[in-house]
């Protein structure tokens, strides 16, 4: 096959030829046959002002005049059917006919009908970004990284903050869109800078800075009040219009990438916290912005000084302890310690935790649900009650929350097959009872041995497994004492 001679290699040619005038030693530099050589120095033309318009069709036209008019009164009708459509509908009309294997024929005629008589396209006008003068943020799903953190697949977005001028950006783990993901987000962007620019830019298709349900999209209370500590203006693009956040969604893939990489360098996408992973993101990002100093230069001296304090990042409630040990938050319930119910706690709300204090104290901390209706239940939290009602279990709401792990749902099967109900409840409390006692690690451990050997997991077998032994007591001789001992001795006190 021969290789089509391009316009570089031409330009190559000729510099050549002007430097030492050797048509030669100008076609070897330009990686060109001589007698090709010859001719583009003789014409000096590039190849692209050689070549000309086809006007001839390698193959005939399946697409009868008639049809095509009929086409093409259809197009102007309804400009924007799609030509499969159009086409599927064809072959149902006149199977015998077109075929599926003509579809991207038909696809490039349609094509080029809307090109020279279709209607006006939109136009996309590119903006002069000004030095300081905002600040976009978006939400980005980063799953595609295959983050793990100890072994467990991290499910998280980031929190994506860039400076439209500068490209300067931030970026921020976070599980939700929700308006403590955001306020984490765009302040530890600007903490980072330690400048505030004018205006601060988002999507409006989020309940963190919008209200959803009234029709208007306008921005909420809260965000608005976010907005004022820190003196931005917020503002929002059109719906449906994501181009016009275009530079924070250009980079968001660009951000991906280059985290990608850098993972691909370290030899290990698994990391021992999230904030060991967050770490890892920023020397990533320092790294990028590194290489944009200039512009960030003009950028800082265009922006006002962060002078204000951080802001919380979390929401607080009080809610009262159910008597089912449980407490109710965004929807989703979460058991806490029996000896908090009735009492009212104050709630923390995080974007990826829940936290209880009573009393001024942290009481609980834990993962927070996304959704509605879900439940995150303890079973440490309620299994001193349950042990001393086991007719409540079978048909608990909570059932399942009840097996920690797949051994102790196997545990409860095996003792379900070999007795009765009331009995294998009992003993599978009693062992839940146990792991709460002392490790749920050591009870696992001697529940998989005793399955493992063919044995029913039974109460009694474990506790003798897993029951601290008690200190020895060391055996004594009896004491003798007498009277005579004690006269002697007092003989020698009053002496």
């Amino acid at each position: 096959m021969v290789s089509r001679v391009t316009d570089a290699q031409v330009r190559k040619l000729m510099e050549e030829m002007t430097k030492h005038g050797n048509q030669e030693r100008a076609a070897m530099k330009a990686d060109m046959d001589r007698k090709t050589a010859r001719v583009y120095i003789k014409e000096g033309k590039l190849p692209s002002e050689k070549r000309t318009e086809r006007t001839w069709r390698t193959r005939k036209d399946p697409l009868g005049e008639d049809d095509w008019a009929w086409v093409e009164q259809f197009l102007q009708v309804t400009p924007e059917v799609e030509a499969k459509t159009l086409f599927e509908f064809l072959c149902e009309l006149k199977p015998d006919r077109y075929n599926p294997g003509q579809l991207r024929t038909f696809q490039r005629r349609v094509k080029m009908w809307r090109a020279m008589h279709g209607p006006p396209r939109e136009v996309y006008f590119p903006q002069q970004h000004r030095p300081g003068e905002a600040m976009q943020t978006d939400f980005t799903w980063a799953n595609v990284l295959g983050v793990t953190i100890q072994g467990e697949a991290l499910e998280h977005k980031m929190c994506h903050s860039v400076l439209p001028f500068s490209n300067w950006e931030d970026a921020t783990v976070c599980v939700s869109e929700s308006l403590m993901a955001l306020r984490k987000g765009v302040q530890n962007a600007l903490f980072k800078l330690g400048r505030v620019p004018v205006h601060h830019q988002t999507d409006n298709s989020t309940a963190a800075t919008h209200e959803l349900g009234d029709g208007e999209r306008g921005f909420n209370k809260k965000y608005l009040s976010f907005m004022r500590h820190f003196g931005m203006e917020p503002r929002t693009i059109a719906v449906g219009e994501s181009h016009q956040d275009g530079d924070v969604e250009s980079l968001h893939n660009a951000l991906k990438n280059r985290l990608k990489q850098h993972l691909l360098l370290r030899g290990s996408r698994d990391f021992e916290s999230v904030e060991d992973y967050q770490r890892f993101i920023e020397m990533v990002l320092a790294k990028a912005n590194a290489l944009r100093t200039e512009k960030i230069r003009e950028e800082m001296d265009a922006m006002r000084p962060l002078v204000v304090s951080r802001l919380p990042e979390y929401s607080e409630s009080r809610v009262r302890v159910s008597k089912w040990s449980t407490v109710r938050v965004k929807f989703n319930t979460y058991s806490v310690p029996s000896r908090l119910i009735g009492e009212q706690v104050r709630v923390r709300i995080y974007d990826d935790q829940i936290e209880i204090h009573y009393g001024g104290q942290l009481q609980l901390s834990v993962d927070r649900l996304l959704g509605r209706g879900g439940h995150l239940i303890d079973y440490r939290h309620v299994i001193w009650s349950l042990v001393n009602k086991p007719g409540a279990f079978e048909r608990y709401k909570y059932h399942e929350a009840m097996f920690p792990t797949l051994v102790f749902r196997r545990t409860y099967d095996e003792l379900c097959a070999s007795s009765s109900s009331r009995i294998a409840n009992l003993d599978y409390l009693r062992i839940l009872h146990l792991a709460a006692s002392t490790m749920q690690s050591e009870v696992q451990a001697a529940l998989e041995l005793l399955m493992d050997t063919g044995q029913v997991p039974r109460f009694d077998a474990v506790l003798a497994m897993v029951a601290p032994e008690g200190p020895e007591i060391p055996q004594l001789d009896d004491l003798e004492v007498t009277l005579d001992d004690y006269d002697a001795h007092l003989t020698e006190v009053t002496s």
